[in-house]
């Protein structure tokens, strides 16, 4: 296998680490994943390093993703991976590592750029990336560019407040939309209601299925199921999404919504079109051309995003 148009790209998230090697038409050719670690950032450059070494072409580059605010290489914040206090300069230690160039962006933004050179973004001009994982990412196409901000936080939908004095988030910060709609507050606030007496099959089936955390496949096997309290958390998720994502419509006035993350890829489109309807009640102007789209290229979309910033450098 030839590497010389192949970068390695890296999509790092609260659950998983996932590698791929990407070719110059944004084919993912090969691919390895790792649970993240939880030590710090020193375990996670490690297992990255690890992962991208793993292949049997070395790549001429690597474009990494990060759960976490990023400007000028750095990462500011993390407020979704375990053990990050301070800023963190993971594109010079990781090339150092590597020996090859490496670029560094925000998972969501690296994900919503995937989408839009590959897949349900492709053409678009004014696009919301909307990512349902561990936490609630997102990014933004304006005028048919990235939109980054001046301190790459533009996008951060998830830490839009829709309940002031509301749930407490991982930011820190009360009644951002990700403390009702991200992965881990969802859990946090069913292992709470079991506390208080409410019954629910969504541990049984998360230790069923062998897992550590009420993952995506967890959480579409008890909305399948029609577990009670599962709906009821997922309701309330989707009501604080409309909000958030029908204020963001009001100020930028986008044509389009693409959702990704784990439960876009367990849910699809139906997750999408449910999003979508619980935004319209909070949108002054209706657009009969605005669609809400999931993800074409699922979990491929943070690695094609992430090998494009890398392949930049070149």
């Amino acid at each position: 296998m030839s590497a010389k148009n192949l970068v390695a790209g890296v999509d790092v998230g609260g659950t998983n680490i996932e590698v791929g090697l990407v070719d110059s038409h944004h084919r993912v050719i090969d691919r390895a994943k790792a649970n993240t670690p939880t030590e710090g950032p020193d375990a996670v450059l490690s297992t990255i390093a690890e992962l991208v070494s793993s292949f049997d072409a070395d790549p001429v580059a690597v474009g990494v993703g990060i759960p976490g605010v990023v400007h000028d290489g750095d990462v500011l914040t993390v407020p979704n991976l375990s053990n990050w206090h301070e800023k963190v300069e993971i594109g010079d230690e990781l090339g150092k590592s590597l020996g090859i160039p490496v670029a560094l962006g925000n998972d969501a933004n690296v994900g919503l750029l995937g989408e839009w050179l590959a897949g349900a973004a492709d053409g678009a001009d004014n696009v919301l990336g909307l990512w349902m994982g561990t936490g609630i990412g997102g990014a933004l196409i304006i005028d048919g560019k990235p939109f980054n901000g001046s301190r790459g936080a533009a996008g951060e939908i998830g830490h839009v407040v829709v309940q002031e004095r509301g749930a407490l988030c991982g930011c820190g910060r009360r009644g951002c939309v990700e403390a009702y709609a991200g992965r881990r507050s969802m859990e946090t606030a069913a292992a709470d209601m079991v506390e208080a007496g409410r019954s629910t099959n969504l541990f049984d089936i998360r230790d069923d299925l062998g897992k550590t955390k009420i993952t995506s496949k967890v959480w579409k096997k008890a909305l399948d199921s029609g577990d009670e309290l599962a709906v009821s958390l997922f309701d309330t998720a989707i009501d604080a999404l409309g909000v958030a994502i029908g204020s963001t419509l009001n100020v930028l006035d986008l044509d389009l919504v693409v959702v990704g993350g784990g439960l876009a890829e367990k849910l699809g489109q139906d997750l999408a079109d449910r999003i979508e309807t619980a935004t319209a009640p909070w949108v002054l102007q209706p657009n009969p051309d605005r669609r809400f789209a999931v993800s074409a290229l699922g979990d491929d979309a943070g690695i094609v995003g992430a090998a494009s910033l890398g392949r930049a450098l070149l």
